[in-house]
C-alpha cells in the first residue's frame, strides 16, 4: 500500500511541475509558490471545516522546522523548472534521497541495511542515466539551484518522518506547511514583485499547481509516515519517469536507448527496495 501512496505522490508531483514550467512565462517564481500553497491550503481549510478537526498542536517548532526547509526547497525547486529543462530539474531534486540517506546515517543512526543503500544508489544512477544531465556555460546557477532543492527536499522529508513518529497527521502537517509557505510566498511577491493579472489559461495554470502540489503532499506526507523512509525515498525516483513521459508528450523530448535503459533501472531498483524493505513499519523513537 505504500508503494501506492508514492506513486500517486509522484504522478502528482510530476503534473505540478508541467503546470510551474507552462506558468513561468506568465508568474514569477514567487507568485508561483504563493499560488500553489494558497489554493492547496484553501482547498485543506474547507475539508478540515467541514470535518471539524482540530487543528491546535503541541509540536509547533517540529511544524515550523518543517515548513521552512519545505517552502525552501521548493522556492528552489521552482526556479530550476523555470530556467532549466523540467526532466533536468526533476533529476536535481530527486537527489533528495541520497541527502536523506546520509542524514539518517548521520544524525538519527537508524540502522540501514546495506543492500538497501546500494539500491538506492542504483536509483541514482538509474536517473543519471535516464536524463543523462548536461549543463552549458549559462546553466551552472541554474543547476546549482536544482541541487539546492534536492538537498532542501532530503531535509524537509527528515522533518517530515519526525512528525511522523510524534504522532501529527497527516492533514495537520499538510496544513502548517501549506500555511507558512503561503505566508512566506506573500511576503516574497509583496517585497519587490508583483501579482501579474490572471487570464482564464492562466487561472487553469495556477489552479493546476495548487490542486496536484496538494495531492502530491498528502500523498507523499502519508507514505513517509506509515512505511520505512528510504524504501519510500527510493520510490519517489517514480517522478523522474513521470517527468520525462511528460517531457515526451508535450514537449516533443525524444528518449535515446540509454535513457529508456536508465528508466529500468530506475524501476528496477524501485522493486528492489520494496522487497527489500519489505516488513515491519517504522517505529517512534
Amino acid at each position: 500500500m505504500q508503494s501506492l501512496w508514492i506513486l500517486l505522490a509522484s504522478l502528482w508531483f510530476s503534473c505540478m511541475g508541467v503546470c510551474v514550467k507552462l506558468g513561468a512565462p506568465f508568474f514569477s517564481t514567487a507568485e508561483l509558490v504563493f499560488y500553489r500553497s494558497f489554493i492547496a491550503l484553501l482547498l485543506l481549510a474547507a475539508y478540515v471545516r467541514l470535518r471539524r478537526l482540530p487543528l491546535a498542536t503541541p509540536h509547533g517548532r517540529a511544524h515550523l522546522n518543517r515548513g521552512v526547509v519545505g517552502v525552501v526547497s521548493m522556492m528552489l525547486l521552482f526556479e530550476a523548472i523555470a530556467v532549466l529543462p523540467l526532466a533536468t530539474a526533476m533529476t536535481l531534486n530527486y537527489t533528495s534521497p541520497l541527502f536523506l540517506a546520509l542524514m539518517l546515517m548521520l544524525w538519527s543512526r537508524e540502522p540501514v541495511r546495506p543492500a538497501l543503500v546500494l539500491t538506492l544508489l542504483l536509483g541514482f544512477v538509474g536517473v543519471v542515466l535516464l536524463l543523462r544531465p548536461t549543463f552549458a556555460g549559462e546553466q551552472w546557477l541554474g543547476a546549482l539551484i536544482g541541487l539546492g532543492s534536492g538537498i532542501g527536499a532530503g531535509a524537509a522529508f527528515f522533518n517530515l518522518r519526525h512528525l511522523g513518529q510524534l504522532g501529527e497527521p497527516e492533514w495537520r502537517t499538510v496544513f502548517y506547511f501549506l500555511l507558512i509557505s503561503s505566508v512566506v510566498g506573500l511576503l516574497w511577491v509583496l517585497s519587490g514583485e508583483r501579482f501579474h493579472a490572471v487570464d482564464g489559461v492562466g487561472g487553469l495554470i495556477l489552479l493546476g499547481v495548487g490542486v496536484f502540489g496538494a495531492g502530491g503532499q498528502l500523498c507523499l506526507t502519508v507514505a513517509y509516515r506509515r512505511g520505512k523512509t528510504l524504501m519510500t525515498a527510493n520510490l519517489a525516483y517514480s517522478a523522474v519517469v513521470f517527468s520525462s513521459l511528460f517531457g515526451l508528450l508535450l514537449w516533443d523530448e525524444v528518449l535515446p536507448t540509454l535513457s529508456w535503459l536508465g528508466m529500468a533501472t530506475v524501476i528496477a531498483s524501485g522493486v528492489g527496495a520494496t522487497l527489500l524493505a519489505h516488513g515491519r513499519p517504522v517505529e517512534p523513537d
